[in-house]
């Protein structure tokens, strides 16, 4: 089992509403999105298919879709709309106007789909 580690990444203003923002944590590019109502996500910013960047989609209900082929990824499973797609999901928080996310390393375990 991999070790959990809590990672302050600043201030939700630093994600516009409604975006999403790439943060490199342990060598590995992960895209947070803050939702219009609120929400925070994280996934692995990587599309498996042609390795588009994820924070770089639009996001909507529930889903970011990627910006260079449109397939869609659910912000809290990391399905894709393509069987067998999918991306790794990452417990994340707001406190205090503060984003946090659980990090472990990449391991079969985090992806959910």
């Amino acid at each position: 089992m991999n070790k959990i580690i809590r990672i302050n990444l600043g201030p939700v203003e630093g994600i516009p509403m409604g975006q999403g923002h790439c943060f490199r944590i342990e060598g590995e590019d992960i895209a947070v999105f803050r939702g219009r109502d609120g929400s925070i996500s994280a996934i692995e910013n990587t599309c498996p298919h042609l390795k588009g960047p994820l924070a770089e989609g639009i996001i909507g209900d529930g889903k970011v879709v990627c910006p260079l082929h449109g397939h869609r990824f659910d912000l809290k499973t990391g399905k894709g709309s393509e069987t067998p797609e999918c991306v790794r999901t990452f417990e994340a928080s707001l406190e205090n106007g503060t984003i946090f996310i659980a990090y472990t390393p990449e391991s079969a375990e985090n992806v959910h789909c």
